[in-house]
């Protein structure tokens, strides 16, 4: 089977899953292809912004910059998270750069290599005019459990529930974010640490080393999934919490340490 990677990080999600999917058996990774972000409509995104500024609120969004590195730079330093550009030459897999995800050289790539499916390791939005391109679509990584958390950021949305338990979803991508088709799903118990920034970045740690092998497995037994797939049904989304959410989760977080946590 062919597939292709798009990711819109150097780091992260692909650098990480990469060595593990590669050894799948019957499979062929024709390309990874890194989207390098250019932005066509300036205006429409600082509005975009602007409009969930006014949401969550301004300490909101300063706590949303602060989490970023738990998710980021933390997390790629927890796992030696090499950049995808390097994985790629040391696995001697092709490796092609497009200006943004939905570009049209990124449609031409797609059309070129046909693959039979595509991969989405962190990306935003995805255009059906490139989804619908490799012969079964594309698929993606949700590091969250669907359809409970969609558009979540992985972990905290759960303590803020008050659950001590998180995991990933792979399912099929549609018109939508987060709403395709459910191919695997695998629960996580949190790994409670000392502070809040600890947990996140040791539990998705825990959460990336689960959906590499779960997605290596789907992969090898791929019509098993793909034609056993299940809708996901009503779901909840979510976006960076406001300061008085992050208050929750923040207490939550205590409550459930004291309750959980495993000693090291």
């Amino acid at each position: 089977m062919r597939v292709i990677v798009l990711t819109t990080s150097r780091l992260g999600t692909a650098g990480h899953h990469l060595p593990v999917i590669a050894t799948a058996k019957g499979i062929e990774i024709v390309a990874v292809i890194l989207s390098e972000g250019f932005v066509t409509n300036r205006s429409k995104r600082h509005w975009r912004n602007l409009k969930k500024i006014a949401r969550i609120g301004v300490l909101g969004a300063f706590n949303g910059v602060r989490m970023r590195r738990w998710y980021g730079e933390a997390l790629n330093s927890y796992c030696n998270i090499q950049s995808v550009e390097d994985t790629c030459r040391s696995l001697g897999i092709r490796f092609e750069k497009v200006p943004s995800t939905n570009s049209r050289q990124t449609q031409q790539l797609f059309k070129d290599l046909g693959a039979d499916v595509a991969i989405s390791l962190g990306n935003g939005y995805i255009s059906p005019k490139v989804f619908t391109i490799p012969r079964h679509g594309m698929l993606n990584i949700h590091h969250e459990i669907l359809p409970d958390y969609q558009n979540a950021q992985s972990i905290i949305w759960q303590l803020y529930n008050g659950s001590a338990e998180t995991g990933y979803t792979i399912h099929k991508i549609d018109a939508r974010i987060d709403t395709g088709d459910i191919l695997l799903q695998e629960h996580v118990s949190i790994k409670f640490r000392d502070s809040l920034a600890e947990t996140v970045t040791a539990t998705l740690a825990e959460v990336f080393d689960r959906s590499a092998q779960g997605l290596k497995k789907l992969l090898e037994n791929f019509h098993r999934y793909y034609d056993n797939a299940r809708p996901q049904g009503t779901g909840k989304k979510y976006t960076t919490p406001s300061y008085r959410q992050y208050f929750t989760i923040l207490q939550n977080f205590k409550r459930l340490r004291n309750i959980n946590r495993i000693p090291e």
